[in-house]
């Protein structure tokens, strides 16, 4: 799915994208980042696209995803760790 559609999809869901972001537990800037790739990946695609037909059915996507109690992931890296030189 193109990063164009994939906007489209969102007003589809009556979704804007900080509250997808929020919703899904990813990272706006990381959804931001597959603008420059021009394409979204296969997941994200089939999630916005489930959420536009859940809303063109009336369900409500929010309550489903809220009670999965998703969490968000963090980086993990060395960061400004120590580096140990050995003299």
């Amino acid at each position: 799915m193109t990063f164009i559609d994939f906007k489209k999809t969102l007003l589809d869901a009556e979704i804007s994208l900080p509250k997808f972001s929020k919703l899904i537990k990813v990272s706006e800037k990381n959804i931001h980042g597959y603008k420059k790739k021009g394409e979204v990946p296969n997941t994200i695609a089939v999630i916005v696209t489930c959420f536009a037909t859940m809303k063109k059915e009336n369900l409500d996507y929010n309550e489903i995803v809220t009670a999965l109690n998703l969490q968000a992931k963090t980086k993990k890296g060395a960061g400004f760790a120590k580096i140990n030189k050995k003299i």
